[in-house]
């Protein structure tokens, strides 16, 4: 069985709009190389550094939060 990467990515961003905090940041627990992936896709800045959060791109916010809607919502 391989892990899907790209799925492990989307499932992270969603989350960190669940995180958001001072409108485009969020904090980031995650793991350094899905970090680095969405940084790679512009997704976030970089998250190399000792701030606790990282910014999100205006792609980045938007796809997180179609991405946790799509994810985590419950249809009513």
């Amino acid at each position: 069985m391989e892990i899907d990467e790209e799925k492990i990515d989307d499932a992270v961003l969603a989350l960190l709009w669940l995180t958001l905090h001072d409108g485009d940041r969020a904090w980031k627990g995650f793991d350094w190389g899905v970090m680095d992936h969405l940084h790679q896709k512009d997704l976030i800045a970089n998250p190399a550094g000792k701030a606790k959060s990282v910014v999100l791109s205006d792609e980045g916010l938007r796809r997180s939060e179609e991405l946790f809607r799509a994810l985590f919502m419950r249809s009513t």
